[in-house]
């Protein structure tokens, strides 16, 4: 399964606070931006039962960038959407969703957005919303257990 997570709010502390992994010397030297707590290790074992790893940003950061910051703590990343590719693969259509993963194949999207979950329902692609009643992992893995 391809399993897609949004970057702001959701794996990158901005508006809301939250734990983040530890960083090493070079990350911070680097100014890569730091990254939810746990996200190392439930994208680690995402990857050992099967499933694909995916950015789908509204951002315009750099795919590149993307990828190297991901890379420097362990995890390699299977593809990256960014605000540049979703507007180009979705052409005339780009304002009609702020996200849409079946336009890149991908099953499942994580994000923070209940705006993005009521897109999902909309336009039927299957998302999870993270929120504070649990913990932000287990709401992913039980969601990928109902699957």
């Amino acid at each position: 399964m391809k399993i897609s997570f949004d970057l702001d709010d959701t794996l990158i502390p901005g508006c809301i606070a939250f734990p983040t992994e530890k960083q090493n010397a070079f990350q911070k030297l680097l100014g890569i931006e730091p990254i939810r707590e746990g996200t190392i290790n439930l994208m680690k074992q995402l990857k050992t039962e099967g499933h694909s790893i995916c950015i789908y940003t509204t951002s315009y950061r750099k795919t590149f960038a993307i990828r190297f910051a991901f890379w420097t703590f362990g995890i390699a990343l299977y593809t990256v959407v960014n605000q540049t590719r979703h507007n180009e693969v979705l052409k005339e259509k780009k304002n009609l969703y702020s996200k849409y993963p079946p336009a890149f194949k991908i099953d499942l999207h994580i994000d923070d957005s209940p705006g993005v979950g009521l897109e999902g329902q909309r336009f039927k692609f299957r998302t999870v919303i993270i929120n504070d009643d649990a913990p932000w992992a287990n709401q992913i893995l039980t969601a990928l257990n109902r699957c």
